[in-house]
């Protein structure tokens, strides 16, 4: 919510709406041999890369909960924080590498699907029920553990977030399916 403009929640809605869609089809075009297929740029299967690219929805919520704690207190405690976290990215780096290697594994394929449709649908109403003054909201980030992260960000900022992190992570993708 730049310079006092109102958020466009359409925009939002459709962008979430067109990642369900093209996650689905990657699931169900994508054949089990090509979901272990190593990606390109990572070192992730297809399968783990899909979870990753699924988790960065699922973050959504504790996101939003953290913004909502930090984004009212004074900035100077949420930039220690953002400055806290920066400081533990190798340690976060490990385990965003190795949450994707057992979350494909536990969630599978469907399970993915079916979650990735759970978590949308509470992000449509969570976006729905945001006040303008709410979108306003905004705290310090660890810059460091995601390119899509800013300095500072609003709720605003978070609500585009895991669709650039989609995106992003949709290119290194090697799946023929879905292209």
């Amino acid at each position: 919510m730049e310079n006092g403009q109102r958020v466009d929640r359409r925009t939002i809605h459709t962008e979430l709406e067109r990642a369900r869609t093209e996650f689905h089809a990657l699931l169900d075009t994508a054949s089990e041999a090509e979901l272990g297929q190593p990606t390109d740029g990572t070192r992730w299967t297809n399968e783990q890369l899909l979870f990753h690219m699924l988790f960065g929805y699922i973050l959504m919520l504790p996101l939003l909960a953290l913004m909502r704690v930090f984004g009212r207190l004074p900035r100077w405690a949420g930039r220690g924080f953002a400055r806290l976290l920066n400081a533990g990215t190798r340690p976060f780096d490990v385990v965003n590498y190795l949450g994707p290697l057992g979350g494909a594994r536990v969630f599978g394929p469907r399970r993915m699907g079916a979650t990735f449709d759970r978590v949308i649908v509470c992000l449509h109403r969570r976006l729905d029920a945001e006040s303008e003054i709410g979108f306003a909201l905004g705290m310090h980030y660890p810059a460091r553990w995601d390119p899509f992260f800013h300095e500072f960000m609003t709720v605003a900022d978070l609500y585009r977030y895991p669709t650039q992190h989609f995106a992003f992570h949709r290119r290194q993708l090697t799946l023929t399916a879905g292209d």
